[in-house]
Order: C-alpha cells, then structure tokens, then sequence
C-alpha cells in the first residue's frame, strides 16, 4: 500500500473497525503515513466506542492509547476556510465526521481513510486528487506486513463483521479477497 501524502485522516468507520478487530494500535503503527483524527470524529467515535463496549472497553481504551502514543493525532479546522467547508459539506453529506473529515482533507492535501459510500463518492468529485482508502486495503497491507496466518486474520476480519458491523460493498475491489480471508479459502 503506498500512500502518496504525508498524512491520512481516519474516518470513523474505519476506526471502529480497527477498534472491533482488537488491533487499532499495531494497524495504526504499520500505516506509511501520519494517521490523523478530527475532533469532531474523535469527541463522537470515543463516546460511540464507550457506549458500545460497557464490559471492557477495549475499543475505547486502544483508541486514547492511539492518541496517548502519537499514532493518531486529533486536528481541528485551522482556518476559515476549512470551517467553511465543513458547513457546505455537512450540508450534502448529513453527518459531522464524514464532512469534518473530508473538509480538512481537501484543504491540507492529506488522504482520507473511510468505508462510506456516500463519502466516497462525494470526495472523488471534490477532490479527485486525493487517494482514498479503505478498510480491507488496511487490513490486507497490514495482515501481510504482520505475516498473519489464515487463522488470525479470518478471526480479525469476523470480528469486524460481528463488531463493527462491516463487509465490503459488492463492488470493492478488495472484496472478493475479504470473502476469501473470513472463511480461510485461497480465491
């Protein structure tokens, strides 16, 4: 996975997959970019994680970790402009994160890492420029890195689909492979 700019702002889905597959720090540390969060997605997503994991909180103490560690950064708007772009974006898209997300992104000439439909496809129109990941693009540069074995891997990706709710859309490039890797079949 190259990343062709010097930071990649996280999405909140992708975090709470990252944070269901119980490996949001060691993926973290293996993204060849500064990993970034706004604060609109990081006030949200640490109250979403808390709410959603009352027994052990696992998801939200790896996700202050993260912070704690410098492997994720919070940003906030630093101009004008960027706030103007939040409203206008918040406008189409009707969330905060996603319209936080891609109006710092845009902006700062970073990469944006996000699951959403939506968002994707309103982010290739404003800002073709701009390279955008995924969750299985992640996952899978990251289970190679790590030399994970078929077992480990299905059991990560199962608990994103269990835990964070997610499988890619029938058309992800990555889907097929994301099939494969959840039931231990080569493809």
């Amino acid at each position: 996975m190259r990343i062709a700019h010097s930071h990649v702002l996280l999405d909140a889905c992708c975090i709470l997959n990252f944070c269901a597959s119980g490996n949001l720090l060691a993926i973290l540390k293996c993204i060849p970019a500064q990993v970034a969060v706004t604060q609109v997605v990081q006030e949200s997503e640490l109250k979403t994680l808390q709410r959603l994991e009352n027994e052990d909180n696992t998801g939200a103490v790896q996700f202050e970790a993260a912070i704690e560690q410098g492997l994720l950064i919070v940003v906030d708007f630093e101009s004008e402009e960027e706030a103007e772009s939040f409203v206008n974006y918040a406008a189409v898209l009707r969330d905060d994160g996603e319209s936080a997300t891609c109006a710092i992104a845009v902006h700062r000439g970073w990469a944006i890492a996000t699951d959403d439909k939506a968002a994707i496809s309103f982010f290739q129109q404003t800002a073709p420029y701009l390279q955008i990941l995924s969750t299985p693009e992640i996952i899978k540069y990251w289970s190679e890195e790590a030399d994970l074995d078929s077992s480990a891997l299905r059991n990560l990706i199962n608990a994103i689909r269990v835990k964070g709710r997610y499988f890619p859309h029938k058309s992800h490039p990555l889907r097929s492979w994301w099939e494969a890797a959840s039931t231990g079949v080569d493809r």
